[in-house]
């Protein structure tokens, strides 16, 4: 999630442990690791891949301890942090550009041998057909030429082959664009108009957010372009008409004036991570979504719980109601107020048609986008697939990234089914594949243990409201204590996060992105920062003014504590958890590395040197290399004064955490080496490498000034800097080594 959309509202009154009480007095127990193995160390050591959990086959196994001992080595030289309006990227000698030396790797690490390049792809305003208009500084954007070009802020995307034997050279990129820079969308006017917009101004907009899906191509000189007029090019925008699957479809939760029935919406919005699907499907996640929406009376719990707004929206869309040329209440959906007897009639449930996993078949511009509602209703952060084993449930991990919230689980009821894979070029229906695998399972929360241990609470209409939960509702249904019909799965899924309360899952610090080592079936996920960390002495206090004494998600503040000894903590951390098998209900869990920047006081529990600092992790990437290794490559949205914000590297395997706080630690920190620094102003986000590891390709989004114009060119040299102030563009970064060779190592 960007900062410049970021919503600091706590709106989760629940009294649940946060993870911050949790991560307290699992640090403080840190020491069970060395010395005796008793029960619980013995757990954590085969939950994450020191002892085999499988002998069925090599695609089920986990790493063995003889492994990683073996592990691979980062062969590049870690970049200083950078504050200038380019990307940099590691060089064959050790020296940056403009001068700042790089630093060294540490005694672990090879010696670099060829340096990088990074080269600018489909920056925002790229055309995609012949209906696009080519950039300059000056271009004025009108609905079709957005329509038609690439979207604007650039998140999360995925690569699907076009044919296995060109899957690294030829593919198809989806690709999120999460929102829209007003001042540069608008610059040749100088800026946006005034209330009430004008329609095509509006348009316009909501032609910038959504979906790319474009056809990339290398070239003999390794440069990569789009694909003009492809038959997979398209866009997917807050106006496109989706498809709703799942618990909610047809329910009177969604029916509105667009459609009386309940199964179709217009539209994705705010689309931050994303996902992928065994079956050669993309996954957009809507995030931050209840902006666009105003509903000043007629407020349902949901509106509250998820923050829609009241009196005025993020962009103003619904101010274009009512002019001439409006199409079927293309506007007026953006204000969910009811004015009609009955929701038939008006946009009150618009809002209820948002806050999901959006399925996306990259291999078929005329398919309609499917909203999976059984995945739950939530500010999606992302989705990323479990470790897939033949014959059990295919699973998917989501957060929910805002402060206090969730992360999520959801299980099929259908087992996989290996001839359901992607095939490149097969004619197939995966939107079908799709449907099999996501419209029905069962959805659960994550609850954290102190002891290293959790468990996933179901999201059931009769699930019982545990007694551990605290709620005076315990004993009761969900369904019951929500107010709803008995066995009423729509209204489960609609009402997500108030039955997460309800079961007393944890509330973490902004669970962002994740991702699942295939072989080990480890899941890590950031924790991006909590911002609202009181001094040490001081109280938090509840919604309604009164002070607590212990923690508790309700208050607006959270006290310091051993793992986030800050006021205002803004580091972060990676955790990463690990389950027996697909479909189980319990994990182990442990803290991967704690981000920190430098300062003078000596909170920097991964020990983190002028190589590695970080802070607010966010993307997050696992890289596998076949033979049980890989790479783990975070990303990171802060921009602090040491540096811009940048992308790191770490081979998991063969690090032992000890008796330390996590994984990362003094022993081992070197290990951990930043890779790139994107350019003034930016968040490094959305990550991949190809199929032969050549490239790797980031996207950066929100750069103050940058990229170089070249002469109107979307392909520019992304180490360059400007010369004078340019109109800045979102844009995809593809990195490659100088000597074509696997990036890292």
């Amino acid at each position: 999630m960007s900062e410049e959309i970021e919503d600091h509202r706590l709106l989760n009154d629940s009294e649940n442990e946060p993870f911050s009480s949790v991560l307290e007095r699992r640090v403080s127990r840190r020491s069970i690791m060395r010395g005796g193995l008793n029960v619980a160390a013995v757990s954590m050591l085969a939950g994450f891949g020191l002892t085999a959990c499988s002998d069925d086959d090599n695609d089920n196994r986990s790493v063995s301890e003889d492994d990683r001992a073996a592990a691979m080595m980062l062969a590049f030289e870690a970049v200083a942090g950078s504050k200038q309006d380019a990307v940099v990227v590691p060089s064959a000698n050790a020296s940056q550009k403009n001068g700042s030396a790089a630093l060294t790797a540490g005694t672990a690490a090879a010696t670099a041998t060829s340096g990088y390049t990074a080269q600018v792809v489909m920056p925002w305003g790229t055309p995609i057909n012949n209906n696009g208009q080519a950039w300059s500084q000056s271009l004025a954007f009108t609905p079709e030429i957005q329509a038609n070009s690439v979207g604007m802020h650039h998140d999360g995307m995925y690569h699907f082959p076009i044919s296995d034997d060109t899957a690294s050279s030829n593919f198809i990129m989806a690709l999120n664009n999460e929102y829209i820079d007003q001042g540069a969308l608008w610059a040749p006017q100088g800026g946006p108009s005034e209330n009430p917009r004008p329609a095509n101004e509006s348009r316009t907009e909501i032609n910038a957010h959504g979906v790319t899906v474009v056809e990339l191509r290398r070239d003999e000189n390794r440069v990569w372009d789009v694909v003009r007029n492809s038959q997979y090019n398209r866009r997917v925008t807050s106006a496109t008409p989706c498809d709703l699957e799942g618990p909610v479809a047809g329910s009177q939760y969604v029916v509105t004036a667009y459609d009386n029935t309940g199964r179709t919406t217009r539209g994705t919005n705010n689309n931050c991570a994303n996902g992928f699907t065994p079956w050669g499907t993309y996954l957009t996640c809507e995030e931050n979504w209840p902006a666009i929406f105003r509903k000043d009376s007629g407020r349902e719990a949901d509106d509250n719980r998820l923050g829609i707004g009241q009196g005025g929206t993020r962009y103003d869309w619904e101010t274009s109601a009512g002019d001439a040329t409006e199409n079927n209440g293309e506007f007026a959906r953006f204000n969910a107020t009811p004015t009609g007897e009955t929701a038939s009639a008006d946009y009150r449930n618009e809002p209820r048609t948002f806050g999901y996993i959006v399925e996306i078949d990259p291999y078929d511009a005329t398919s309609r986008p499917v909203k999976r509602t059984a995945l739950g209703r939530f500010r999606h952060e992302g989705c990323w697939p479990g470790k897939l084993v033949e014959g059990e449930p295919v699973v998917f991990y989501s957060g929910h990234d805002s402060r206090n919230e969730y992360i999520y689980k959801f299980v099929s009821d259908a087992k996989w089914n290996p001839a359901d894979a992607n095939m490149a070029g097969a004619t197939t229906d995966r939107l079908a594949i799709g449907a099999k695998y996501m419209n029905e399972g069962t959805l659960y929360a994550a609850k954290f243990n102190a002891d290293g241990t959790g468990e996933w609470l179901e999201l059931e209409p009769d699930t019982i409201v545990p007694v551990s939960a605290g709620s005076r509702y315990a004993g009761q249904t969900l369904a019951s204590a929500l107010g709803l019909e008995a066995g009423d799965r729509a209204g489960i899924i609609i009402h997500t996060c108030d039955a997460a309360d309800l079961m007393g899952a944890t509330p973490m610090d902004r669970p962002e992105w994740g991702t699942v080592d295939p072989v080990s079936g480890e899941v890590y996920m950031t924790l991006t920062n909590n911002s609202d960390r009181l001094p040490e002495g001081q109280r938090a206090t509840v919604s309604n003014g009164d002070s607590i004494e212990e923690p508790g998600a309700s208050y607006g503040q959270a006290p310091v504590n051993a793992a986030n000894p800050r006021a205002g903590n803004s580091d972060g951390q990676v955790i990463r958890w690990v389950e027996p098998s697909p479909g189980e209900t319990t994990f182990d869990w442990d803290v991967f590395v704690f981000g920190k920047v430098p300062t003078s006081d000596d909170q920097n529990l991964s020990s983190l040197s002028e190589q590695n600092f970080f802070s607010s992790c966010d993307g997050l990437w696992y890289d596998d290399r076949g033979d049980g290794q890989g790479i783990l490559w975070i990303e990171t949205d802060s921009g602090t004064q040491y540096t811009n914000d940048q992308v790191l590297a770490v081979v998991p395997q063969g690090l032992s955490k000890g008796d330390n706080a996590s994984v990362i630690h003094e022993g081992n920190q070197a290990q951990l080496k930043r890779f790139a620094v994107g350019p003034n102003g930016c968040e490094v986000t959305g990550i991949f490498a190809t199929p032969d590891k050549t490239a790797l390709f980031i996207n950066i989004q929100h750069p103050s000034n940058w990229p170089i114009d070249d002469n109107g060119s979307n392909t520019p040299d992304a180490t360059v800097e400007p010369t004078g102030d340019v109109r800045p563009r979102a844009s995809t970064v593809v990195i490659q080594k100088a000597d074509g060779g696997q990036i890292a190592v």
